[in-house]
């Protein structure tokens, strides 16, 4: 009897947004003294982890490696590099002046608040 086949999960991350997404992802520092250790996930792949950790709410711990998204370990070390790397906050940058691009954006929706403005004084 064999095995049944699974299917890859949806994609999380279109092609679209990928597209934005990989020109800002820092590049992978070299091996130290050539030793390359366990192959790397692949980012597209972690980003989809982050994205399914953090829309279904489950622990970085329990991301099922099956997925294919690399273990939550994975996932959550790499989103703090490119948290630190401001990858997503020139994503949101990027994604803002895309959909400002394409006539989607309605600016009489906005608002500030204090918390996010800082007042000046004088």
């Amino acid at each position: 009897m064999s095995s049944p086949v699974s299917s890859p999960p949806p994609r999380l991350i279109s092609d679209e947004l990928w597209s934005l997404v990989e020109p800002l992802i820092p590049p992978q520092k070299p091996a130290i003294h050539g030793r390359a250790g366990r192959p790397r996930t692949g980012d597209r792949e972690v980003l989809e982890g982050i994205a399914f950790v953090l829309s279904t709410g489950i622990g970085w711990t329990k991301l099922p490696t099956e997925l294919g998204y690399g273990s939550g370990v994975t996932c959550w070390r790499r989103m703090r590099e490119w948290a630190q790397a401001d990858v997503f906050d020139r994503l949101h940058q990027a994604v803002l002046d895309r959909l400002g691009e394409q006539g989607r954006l309605d600016w009489s929706r906005a608002s500030l608040d204090s918390v996010s403005v800082r007042a000046k004084r004088g």
